[in-house]
């Protein structure tokens, strides 16, 4: 049994220190995919909200996978959650009959290039998390197809628009 796996199981039982220790080995990854699939003004926030949450439900881990395989899971059931939710709220607001007024976000560069973190960040809702997903996070397609409850050509159509968008962003 693997110093990881220990600790899952102590943690399991109520040990604090070992869950610190796996949050210590997991979070550069949760925090990482939380950076690509919501952007970084609330990735901190929501790894706390993963971690706050596989703490919770640490007693559904039954060893089936790796803990870093589960705990991914989680991550990114908490992302979709947030993105959801988010979704509804814009809904919410953009449904009002006052106009809304576009306003430039961030001042034109007068760099050539954009670094890819930059350029995934203004990728669309779903186009983005299908592509983290998929060439990022290495989920296949029926995967990203039943975790964001889409059909398979809909979850290959949003990656392609989300490489062509990406593709432009990068050579303009």
């Amino acid at each position: 049994m693997t110093g990881s796996t220990k600790d899952v199981w102590l943690a399991a039982d109520g040990d604090a220190r070992a869950f610190e220790r796996l949050y210590h080995d997991h979070v550069p990854r949760v925090h990482g995919l939380a950076r690509r699939m919501v952007g970084p003004e609330e990735a901190d926030e929501l790894t706390q909200d993963v971690f706050v949450l596989a703490w919770k439900k640490l007693d559904t881990f039954r060893g089936d996978a790796a803990f870093s395989t589960w705990l991914h899971r989680v991550a990114v059931n908490v992302m979709l959650g947030y993105r959801k939710t988010k979704s509804r709220e814009r809904e919410r607001y953009a449904a009002t009959d006052e106009p809304v007024e576009r306003v430039q976000v961030r001042p034109a560069s007068t760099e050539i290039g954009v670094d890819m973190e930059t350029a995934i960040e203004t990728l669309p809702g779903k186009a983005r998390e299908v592509f983290v997903l998929h060439d990022i996070e290495g989920y296949k397609h029926d995967e990203i197809a039943d975790l964001l409850h889409i059909a398979v050509g809909t979850s290959k159509s949003q990656l392609h628009r989300a490489r062509m968008l990406l593709r432009e962003q990068l050579t303009a």
